[in-house]
């Protein structure tokens, strides 16, 4: 069933391309009938035809060209148009797209001419430049009936307001320029923020900042106005974004906004990850189910799942009483673990061809937890990875962290890497994995730190290819326990401070809450003892020994300043949606001019910054991306189609307006020229500029297709 939604998807999406295009086309055949040009053909498809329509010779199988010319020809060659028409109207086998011929043009030979009155060379140029822009204002016409049909009716999208914030990203570490008036001293974006207005426009919806700051221009900071709960005003943030890593695009780290409500799928292998995740978060046991509803938090009533992680921060490490109501509408009571929160560090580390990017990672004073898979998106390749697998191995790096395991990964994109993972106790060698181009293997990384005390590498000291940075950006030092000289793959065992009782070790994050007890007595450095089990290997396991480690003050007073996390991860929840909808008919055709407009400028806007380098012609999307992205928009509603429709329709408006061969823009361009001088543009210069446009379409029509294939294929 899903496979024939899929396909149902593709065919709704393949009927909505076609009519963009036919609608192009029609544009151009009305202008055409209006300036006097002898139309020939109007056709709906390629190929030959299945049917046809001529006036004055009515319907038939195939097409009536050879009647007509058999008829003219009877008749001298002159037949009236209120007899039969000369222009056939075409239904042909390929379904896609269509077209428009008129007597004496032909975009693929500048050539063809026809000496009759009628004909297109014989239209004066000013009428012929509104032949050719008609196609494309139909386009922008379209679109804004699009946009007025999605905003009467409403389109369920997520709000303009901030769910998740990514440690370590530009907006966690950004402060507000009025922080100080407004007594604001906890920097960044927090959850909850609700966007007021994003490089001065008021977004609609979360993808206006999706897109604002992807449109960025490299370097520059966006201005940001939000509304804080319990600020009197609003804060203003100037956030400088910076290339995802995983999409590339300039980004600041936000996410949307969480419902209370658990996520759940149609799909039964979708479901049963669902339950399994539930189940490894400690609420799946007691009976929540995937779509149940977080109601209470404490005895109170639960507005979002932040109030799990407010609830978290005072909790003193406590479980935390909370009520879900599941999809049958039983109430159940649950104890929600707490962990403890871990310091976060950024780093720079090389991208996909040695471009830096910024990442950031949890560690302990410098012990860094191992890198996991945490999760299978749905379209992950069988490379023999499953969830839960800790990395043993990563191409050359034993034990790998997250950090420098994504940059080892990264360093064989395009090529294979070798995998060996840990899985239930056992070793599991995976042997060679294909790597992407984009530098990944298929798989959601998280760390080892709530299940393990095995410690990989500090990267920055491991690895000169990695650097620790500061909110500054400026380089920074190592942590004293990077200088432990820990090998990877060891294992805490026990904590023994001076003074205080010898404590079993689980897993990083229990180290971290046993130090964080012993910093909060501490007055001076914090001594402690670490008895560490080293990795084993092929000649038998590995050796215990003890490590002494002084923790200097600072770093002991920012570890007591940690709180608790809840162990349930707030992206176990659906997204928020509200429904974005005109308040009346005016203020549908308000909101359709507005969008119209905004995304005209945006691709423009992409075609600029394909140039300065922020956005990269693996992010363009051919017919095969553009025909998959419609598939999954299509997924979530006959509106949303709509939606991709009228995106579609101004970007083949502003595409075929560009002032280059072949397509309308160029036309327009020899038009305008030969009004202004009274003469053509000469047939060899139309010749090479259309070699030269087949060309360079041709040329990114491969690079996009295969871009395209590539990343359904083999990401």
């Amino acid at each position: 069933m899903g496979a024939l939604g899929t396909i149902f998807d593709l065919l709704l999406v393949l009927l909505g391309f076609s009519l963009i295009i036919v609608l192009h086309e029609l544009g151009h055949f009305l202008a055409a009938r209006w300036a006097g040009i002898r139309v020939l053909a109007f056709a709906m498809g390629f190929g030959p035809a299945i049917f046809s329509f001529r006036k004055g010779m009515g319907f038939r199988l195939g097409s009536s060209e050879p009647q007509y010319a058999e008829l003219l020809a009877s008749r001298g060659g002159r037949i009236p148009s209120t007899e039969v028409s000369p222009t056939e109207y075409r239904w042909n086998w390929l379904p896609l797209g269509g077209y428009v011929r008129m007597l004496g043009q032909d975009d693929a030979d500048p050539s063809a001419r026809s000496e009759a009155t009628d004909s297109y060379q014989n239209c004066v140029p000013w009428k012929r430049m509104i032949v050719i822009s008609a196609g494309v204002v139909m386009n922008v016409i379209t679109a804004a009936i699009l946009f007025v049909v999605v905003f009467t009716a409403g389109l369920r999208t997520e709000p303009p307001t901030i769910g998740t914030v990514e440690p370590g990203s530009p907006a966690s570490v950004a402060v507000a320029l009025n922080a100080s008036q407004l007594g604001v001293t906890q920097p960044g974006l927090l959850p909850g923020d609700k966007v007021l207005t994003i490089a001065g426009k008021a977004p609609d919806s979360f993808k206006d900042i999706t897109i604002e700051t992807a449109m960025a221009a490299k370097g520059q900071a966006v201005p940001i106005e939000i509304q804080r709960e319990g600020v009197t005003s609003p804060l203003r943030f100037e956030i400088t974004p910076r290339p995802d890593r995983f999409s590339g695009l300039l980004a600041i780290g936000v996410a949307p906004g969480v419902s209370t409500t658990l996520l759940t799928s149609s799909n039964p292998a979708e479901r049963d990850e669902i339950a399994k995740a539930l189940d490894r978060f400690g609420v799946g046991q007691a009976g929540v189910v995937p779509g149940s509803v977080l109601t209470a938090v404490g005895g109170q009533p639960a507005a979002t799942p932040h109030a799990l992680t407010a609830a978290a921060r005072t909790s003193g490490g406590a479980p935390i009483d909370a009520t879900f109501r599941t999809p049958e509408g039983r109430d159940i009571a649950v104890k929600v673990r707490t962990e403890p929160e871990l310091p976060i560090q950024r780093f720079r580390a090389p991208g996909v061809g040695g471009e830096p990017s910024e990442q950031a990672a949890a560690h302990v004073l410098g012990l860094m937890p191992g890198l996991k898979v945490d999760s299978l998106p749905k379209d992950a390749p069988p490379n023999g990875l499953l969830a839960g697998d800790m990395f043993v191995r990563l191409g050359d790096l034993p034990w790998p962290g997250l950090i420098d395991g994504i940059a080892e990964i990264r360093r064989h994109a395009g090529r294979t890497i070798a995998i060996t993972v840990l899985r239930d106790g056992a070793l599991v060698d995976l042997g060679k994995v294909p790597v992407t181009r984009q530098g990944t293997v298929g798989f959601n990384p998280g760390a080892t730190d709530t299940q393990s005390a095995r410690v990989s590498a500090w990267p920055a000291s491991a690895t000169g290819r990695i650097q620790a940075i500061g909110r500054d950006g400026a380089v920074q030092p190592d942590p004293s326990a990077a200088s432990l000289g820990l090998l990877p793959g060891t294992v805490i065992e026990r904590l023994s401070v001076a003074g205080g009782p010898d404590t079993p070790i689980a897993s990083l994050s229990a180290l971290c809450e046993a130090l964080r007890a012993a910093a909060l007595a501490a007055a001076a450095d914090l001594q402690v003892t670490l008895t560490v089990r080293l990795p084993a290997t092929a000649a038998g396991p590995g050796a215990a020994e003890t490590v002494r480690w002084s923790i200097p003050r600072p770093e002991a007073a920012a570890l007591s300043a940690l709180t608790w996390t809840p162990a349930l991860n707030p992206a176990i929840f659906a997204r928020e949606e509200f429904l974005l909808k005109a308040d009346s008919p005016f203020g549908a055709v308000a909101m359709g001019l507005r969008e119209t407009h905004r995304v005209m400028i945006q691709t423009y806007l992409t075609f600029a910054r394909l140039f300065q380098g922020t956005v990269k012609v693996e992010h363009l999307k051919g017919p095969v991306g553009i025909a998959h992205f419609g598939t999954l928009l299509a997924d979530r509603g006959f509106i949303w189609l709509l939606f991709f429709m009228a995106v579609i329709s101004i970007n083949l408006a502003v595409i075929n307006f560009l002032p280059l061969p072949i397509v309308d823009g160029g036309h327009f361009c020899f038009l305008l020229y030969e009004q202004i001088t009274g003469k053509p543009v000469s047939i060899a210069v139309q010749n090479i500029a259309a070699i030269a446009g087949l060309v360079m379409i041709g040329t990114v029509f491969l690079i996009v297709t295969y871009n395209d294939l590539a990343n359904l294929l083999w990401r």
